[in-house]
């Protein structure tokens, strides 16, 4: 492979792994706001 196809492979991979990071991420945000409104109801 040439250099300019392994920089996009690596530059492709870093950004698919950023991309998983910030979904799991915002499950974490949202799964938060479902506890907090869970927490308000039964009060």
């Amino acid at each position: 492979m040439t250099s300019k196809a392994l920089i996009a492979l690596f530059l492709g991979a870093s950004l698919m792994l950023s991309a998983c990071a910030t979904v799991k991420g915002a499950g974490r945000d949202i799964q938060s706001v479902g506890q907090a409104g869970e927490d308000a109801i039964n009060d």
